[in-house]
């Protein structure tokens, strides 16, 4: 034998030798990593967590890959044939390793297609590649042929397939074929149809290239080629491919971000808890659960109808007003701003133009300039769209925005704690911040009022006692304090509240002591800051939203304060049990104490500053509260019913830009029209089961002396003394907007 010929085969041995070596190698994990017997029986890959409503809908996910799993009994057969048609027909021949698609690949070069089975592929995804090279790259792929053989040895082929499909990218950053199918076709992967399968399928060749948002006539091409690829190899009809081929893809696109889709300011301030929560989670390891990749599953006390009603009913409201905002004399011709330049300034240098000007080295005079110059921008807008494109400098911009009126609202169980709504502002897109949150604070006005009222009947006051609201000297002031209502003389206390009379309240605050008045505000779940003076009463303090609503919970709870919360429950990707959340409750006032505070209330929307709801058709007992700050800086309304309690604050970001009118800025204009929009709808749906005609029940015994007429528009049909005002009775809308009575400002 020639001594080349031995040479050569020695050099066969010796490779084939090494190539065994080097396999095993692999195999057992003496060469490189290699994912253990667990891993490869549980394999797992990055999962979206989902933020879920009561009625069961995703809200939103939490990713840093928008992925969540099926079953293999959760998607259509379809997307299955499609697959084994277009990627790998002899899937269920081989063991991981297609032979003959890999001599293919040898003879023609990949030019009538590739070697990789799905095996391989889910391999590859399950177990990403590092960085390699030309050099590097044939280790690379005896590893992953190594691990289509072991998945193909732990895994049954029906499992390959739904775990492949569960892991692969299919564009616009989602991965999976459950958050593809909601995504393009907004339908569960089992509800897919043929064409809609083909068209998943198809992009999976490039997801770019082929998806059918941005490239619908390639991904029309394209899904045709899988329709015939699937009559190829016999799993359709040509007849029914030709068919189908001839029709257009319909999408029903619906890709859930940070931004678009109910409750964002919700979900972004749901995803700063859980980053919490989910540190003090253990996994059996010992390491904590992480938010973004563990495929969480967040059950929430957000009620899906009552959030959608919540926010139209901002936007019905705020549409209208901010017209009247902007036509006010010193913002139509910007003079409101002559004043005011630091305010822009401050809103310039956290702009992300200015911090990408400074990065590159520009100078104050050269940026001033940038700002000054009109360019072509996209601006939020109160039209179908939310946005509108125009011409204007960025410091204009700034201004425009700035003079945007933002709201902030929020519906809860008052005896559960559970929150039904949260609306944070107007536009998710272009104001970011949220204006019900704990740590988003501004001052109450005459809300702060009901609190002061309830410590003097806790202390023995009667609502049909009569009150000073003459000024009020105050131990330790030189003066007294007048801040309005001494004109009306003594008045019954609940007629006091009803017209919020500011001495009044002051009167109040003089017997029962400033002090013990704060205290009790903290008792009642008011964790903002309360200095101890005399303004106290009249709301000067800062207080957030979702404070002040559990602080009114005791009064339709019965004295029982709950802490408001918004997650029931969190389970992990299997299903299984973390944590669960309850009520936080605790007795504040005795039942017959707050069934008083309840009729006072009740004469503030019957014949005090809240009338408005009364003259918008809204029947049965009703209960609340309205506030307005210092020269309309902020419109508070905070009410509820038997069943419900809900509250509503508006004003802009910047409190000197407020209404030059009392009329239009007072809480019973500016804030009330939402919470009245929001409970017409409320009402009118009634799968909610929240009832008009439902009652406050009266503790036994009681003896009711709050000056309350207890058959004041009880009756739906009994409107001898209101004006009522059109309303949509299908949607729950306001037809036509009536002008309010000036709310009691002394």
């Amino acid at each position: 034998m020639k001594k080349s010929v031995v040479t050569l085969w020695k050099v066969f041995l010796y490779s084939f030798g090494f190539f065994i070596l080097l396999t095993i190698g692999f195999y057992f994990g003496i060469i490189g990593d290699m994912p253990t017997l667990s891993e490869l029986e549980n394999p797992s890959a990055s999962l979206s967590s989902e933020v879920i409503a009561t009625d069961g809908s995703v809200l939103g996910r939490y990713f840093v890959q928008d992925r969540s799993n099926s079953e293999y009994k959760d998607i259509s057969p379809y997307v299955f044939n499609a697959l084994l048609a277009t990627e790998d027909e002899r899937f269920f021949d081989h063991s991981g390793i297609d032979g003959r698609a890999l001599l293919r690949v040898a003879i023609f070069l990949g030019k009538k297609g590739g070697g990789s089975t799905i095996t391989q592929q889910l391999a590859k995804n399950l177990f990403p590649r590092q960085k390699s090279n030309i050099f590097t790259m044939p280790f690379v792929k005896l590893r992953e042929w190594v691990l289509a053989v072991k998945l193909e040895r732990n895994l049954t082929k029906n499992e390959i397939l739904t775990l492949y499909l569960n892991t692969v990218p299919f564009g616009d950053n989602v991965y999976g074929i459950k958050n593809a199918s909601l995504t393009f076709f907004s339908k569960t992967p089992d509800k897919l149809s043929l064409d809609e399968a083909a068209v998943l399928i198809g992009m999976l060749k490039g997801n770019t290239l082929y998806n059918p948002r941005r490239n619908p006539a390639k991904a029309f091409d394209r899904r045709n080629v899988v329709l015939n690829q699937m009559v190829k190899y016999k799993f359709i009809k040509q007849e029914e491919a030709d068919k189908l081929s001839q029709f257009p893809i319909k999408l029903n696109y619906h890709k859930i971000d940070y931004h678009k889709g109910s409750a964002p300011y919700f979900r972004q301030i749901l995803e700063q808890e859980l980053k919490s929560i989910c540190k003090e989670l253990k996994k059996s390891d010992g390491s904590s659960y992480n938010l973004y990749r563990d495929g969480l599953k967040i059950y929430t006390t957000i009620d899906l109808r009552m959030q959608l009603y919540a926010e139209q009913a901002v936007e019905q409201h705020l549409t209208n007003l901010q017209k009247s905002f902007f036509a006010q004399a010193n913002y139509k011709d910007g003079g409101i701003w002559k004043n005011h330049q630091d305010a822009l300034d401050k809103a310039m240098k956290q702009s992300d133009r200015y911090q990408a000007l400074k990065d590159a080295d520009k100078e104050e005079d050269e940026i001033s300039k940038i700002f000054n110059t009109k360019i072509k921008m996209t601006v939020f807008a109160w039209n179908k769209n939310h946005s509108i494109d125009t011409v204007m400098s960025p410091m204009d911009s700034i201004k425009y925005t700035k003079m945007f009126l933002q709201a902030g609202f929020m519906a809860m169980d008052p005896f559960t704690g559970e929150v039904k709504a949260w609306v944070g502002g107007i536009n998710h897109d272009y104001f970011q911040y949220d204006h019900v949150n704990k740590n988003t604070k501004r001052q109450v006005g005459s809300t702060i009022k009901p609190l002061l009222y309830c410590l003097a009947v806790d202390k023995g006051f009667s609502p049909c006692g009569t009150l000073s609201t003459g000024a009020q000297q105050f131990s330790g002031a030189k003066t007294a304090y007048n801040a309005g209502g001494s004109k009306t003389g003594s008045l019954p206390m609940s007629t006091a509240l009803a017209l919020s009379i500011n001495n009044a309240a002051l009167f109040l605050l003089n017997q029962v002591g400033i002090e013990p008045f704060v205290d009790f505000a903290k008792k009642c779940g008011i964790e903002s800051d309360m200095d101890p003076y005399p303004s106290v009463a009249l709301g000067v303090s800062a207080i957030s939203l979702y404070e002040m609503l559990q602080a009114y919970t005791m009064f339709p709870a019965g004295g029982v304060n709950t802490e408001p919360f918004f997650i029931s429950r969190i389970e992990d990707k299997n299903g299984n049990l973390l944590k669960t959340f309850a009520p936080k409750q605790k007795e504040i006032i005795n039942p017959q104490t707050a069934f008083k505070m309840v009729r006072m209330m009740q004469g503030v929307v019957d014949r005090g500053t809240a009338q408005r709801i009364r003259r918008y058709g809204l029947y049965g007992d009703i209960a609340g509260k309205t506030g307005t700050t210092n020269k309309q800086a902020d419109a508070w309304f905070i009410g509820y019913t038997p069943q419900l309690l809900a509250g509503t604050w508006v004003g802009c970001d910047d409190r000197f830009l407020r209404f030059n009118s009392e009329a239009q800025g007072q809480g019973s204009a500016a804030a009330l029209p939402i919470w009245i929009n929001f409970f017409h709808k409320v009402f009118n749906d009634r799968s909610l089961e929240i009832k008009q005609d439902v009652r406050f029940k009266a503790p036994v015994p009681f003896s009711d002396c709050s000056g309350y007429n207890a058959n004041t528009i009880a009756d739906p049909n009994d409107t001898t003394s209101v004006q009522t005002v059109p309303i949509d009775q299908t949607s729950g809308d306001i037809i036509e907007e009536v002008t309010p009575e000036e709310e009691t400002q002394p």
